[in-house]
Order: C-alpha cells, then sequence, then structure tokens
C-alpha cells in the first residue's frame, strides 16, 4: 500500500499548506485527523477550487473546505468492493478505517486497477492566425513560434504526454502544411495525431464537428497557444465528481476601477469606495467535454467554445467551473510572448501526479 501517512493533516493546517501536500504527492487527497489519527474528513483539489470559487482564501484552515462525511472502507473489504464503492461515488481514494474510526490506509483506484495510459482524446487547436503577432506571424503559424528552444504546440505536446495521453488530434488552418511537416504522426514523440483540417476557420468549438468519429470516452480540448502547468488528472476528477457534460478551465482576473467609486440610493450618497478591485473568472482556454456535446456543434459553420456553452445551458445542461491556480499564460499578444521567453526558463517539465510517461 502507498506511503499515505504524509497525507495526515490536522483541521488547523491552512488550505495551502494542503494544497502543498497534494500537489507533492502522487495521491491527490489529504487526510483530516484529530489527535488520535481518527478521520474528519478529506480534502482534494476539487475541494479547494470550489472553496477558491466561494472566496474562501488560501490561509484559511482547511475545515472551511473539507469533506466531513467521505466515503470510507473497512480493512475487511476486498479490493472488488472498494473499486465498485470508487465507481459509484465517481471518486479515486478511499481512506479505510479500523472499527475506532482511525486511519489506517488509503485505498487507489489507479493502483486498484493498475492504471496505465490514458486513452481518452486530446483536441488541441492549432488553426489561428495570430494577427497580434505581426510580423512573425506573417510567415510563421503561431504554433510554431518557439518559446524557449522549441514551439508552443511542442511544449504543449510534452505535457501532456508526461500525463500518459497520447491520441492527439490538431485542429489546422493556417500555413498548416508547416505544422504537419514538424509533427508528422506524432512517432517521434511514441504518440498519435492526427489532423482535422479546416476548409475555413471554424472557431474554437467547430473544427470538433471534423473529428473522425465520435470519442468513446470524456475528451480534452485545447487552444494551440498555451502554456500552462495544470493537472490533468485533477482536471478530469474535478469533471467527473462534479456530474457534468462539460467543464469550463477559468482563470482568476483582477480589474481594479481606478476611480472612488461612489454607491448612491436615489440622490443621496451611502458610500464611496475609493479605487475598489473586482475579481472575475475569465474563459482559460481549456476544457473537458462528454462525448454527446458534439451532438450540439453544427457542421461545418464557425462557432466558438462560449457558444457551445451558451447552448448546453439553455438546454438546460449541466455544465462546471474549474479554476485553474496553476501556471498560465495566453501567449496572444507580443508582450505575452516577451514573457512567456522569460518564463520558460522556470517551465521545466517536472514528473506529473497523471499516470506515468508513454
Amino acid at each position: 500500500m502507498t506511503d499515505w501517512k504524509r497525507t495526515l493533516i490536522s483541521p488547523d493546517t491552512t488550505i495551502q499548506k494542503a494544497l502543498q501536500i497534494i500537489d507533492e504527492s502522487s495521491l491527490q487527497i489529504a487526510l483530516v485527523i484529530d489527535g488520535s489519527q481518527r478521520l474528519l474528513g478529506t480534502v482534494t483539489d476539487g475541494d479547494t477550487r470550489r472553496g477558491l470559487l466561494k472566496g474562501i482564501a488560501l490561509n484559511q484552515p482547511v475545515s472551511f473546505i473539507m469533506q466531513n462525511q467521505p466515503i470510507i472502507a473497512s480493512p475487511i473489504d476486498g479490493p472488488q468492493k472498494i473499486l465498485s464503492m470508487m465507481r459509484e461515488k465517481t471518486i479515486r481514494q478511499i481512506p479505510v478505517l479500523n472499527e475506532n474510526g482511525v486511519v489506517v490506509g488509503l485505498e487507489l483506484m489507479d493502483e486498484l486497477l493498475r492504471a496505465g495510459e490514458r486513452d481518452q482524446w486530446v483536441v488541441l487547436m492549432a488553426g489561428g492566425v495570430g494577427k497580434r503577432l505581426s510580423p512573425i506571424t506573417d510567415t510563421l503559424p503561431k504554433p510554431l513560434i518557439q518559446i524557449g528552444k522549441k514551439p508552443i504546440l511542442e511544449t504543449i505536446l510534452e505535457n501532456f504526454i508526461d500525463y500518459g495521453f497520447y491520441n492527439f488530434y490538431f485542429a489546422v488552418n493556417y500555413k498548416n502544411q508547416m505544422i504537419k511537416d514538424y509533427f508528422k504522426d506524432g512517432s517521434k514523440w511514441g504518440v498519435r495525431i492526427i489532423y482535422l483540417e479546416e476548409d475555413k476557420m471554424l472557431g474554437t468549438a467547430g473544427a470538433l464537428s471534423l473529428l473522425p468519429g465520435r470519442p468513446e470516452k470524456t475528451f480534452l480540448v485545447m487552444n494551440g497557444d498555451l502554456l500552462t502547468k495544470v493537472n490533468f488528472t485533477h482536471l478530469f476528477n474535478f469533471h467527473r465528481e462534479s456530474n457534468v457534460i462539460a467543464t469550463m478551465c477559468v482563470r482568476g482576473y483582477d480589474f481594479q476601477v481606478p476611480y472612488g467609486v461612489v454607491k448612491i440610493d436615489d440622490r443621496y450618497i451611502c458610500s464611496i469606495d475609493e479605487k475598489p478591485i473586482q475579481r472575475f473568472f475569465v474563459n482559460a482556454g481549456i476544457y473537458v467535454l462528454d462525448p454527446s456535446v458534439l451532438d450540439f456543434i453544427p457542421k461545418n459553420q464557425q462557432f466558438d467554445m462560449p457558444q457551445l456553452f451558451d447552448a448546453l445551458m439553455r438546454s438546460e445542461k449541466s455544465v462546471a467551473a474549474f479554476p485553474i491556480r496553476e501556471y498560465w499564460l495566453d501567449i496572444g499578444r507580443m508582450d505575452d510572448l516577451v514573457r512567456a521567453q522569460v518564463d520558460i526558463m522556470n517551465f521545466t517539465n517536472r514528473k506529473p501526479e497523471g499516470n506515468g510517461h508513454r
């Protein structure tokens, strides 16, 4: 059994410290215990992100966000029973408690299944012109712009490979032959790459209508001009736990009003808020979709992801937001490109909490 004891924390541990424990281990969970090692609750990456969406600060104790009635197992429960519980409750870890409620182990779905590679499809949107990066993009497609020693798209591809993904689709349009000549069929990286060739710009969702078939499993879509260290294992887990048809990654964005904001009731001033900061969540260009979502995408028409999510919500389908707390940079403008060239020095591939390298 995995060294689960490093996941044990007290209820007054900060959320930030719990995140550090979750991120630095491959177990993707922290177990909250009392002084006698009795289980009080559990904390996963998904719990922390839901807390962020509610405005709970990272310096607050984990007791604010922990699951205080987690699913548990007994030492006498066999692997098949535990696996059945995991599938039924859409969870990947179950603490094992003795008759006194003391933690004596932690079962992981990946270990029980002896999971290897991820066979989910990854669709990378690499067809944009990148007008704001002209004159560079006058002769080079944006996905092939070098950040450090590699094209943007190669860094993205290798990050996914580190998580065990190997089925890739590149949606291409502008100067697509250059992209195809560089990546070919993906065999150089030990993966499979199939190209979705757009005769016209189809947008960030419309290109999915070119898929050669319907994926059997949930799949991921990402813009081909993003540098990020988002944990894709956490993302897929969050999507599954949320029981939704689609999940959009979002990023916190702060905007400071440069003036004093005056609140007025009728003609009377109620308050003055000097240069307040407004916080929003913005679309981060990364999505997890169930196969049925493809039914909402028109054929051969420009259709963007916000339109797709609007269509899903109008049809009363549940969709979720996954807040990104990791590194993320959209390389859309020249100053973003300059920043990326600096950031890439620290953007080294670490061994992720995924299922291993292909």
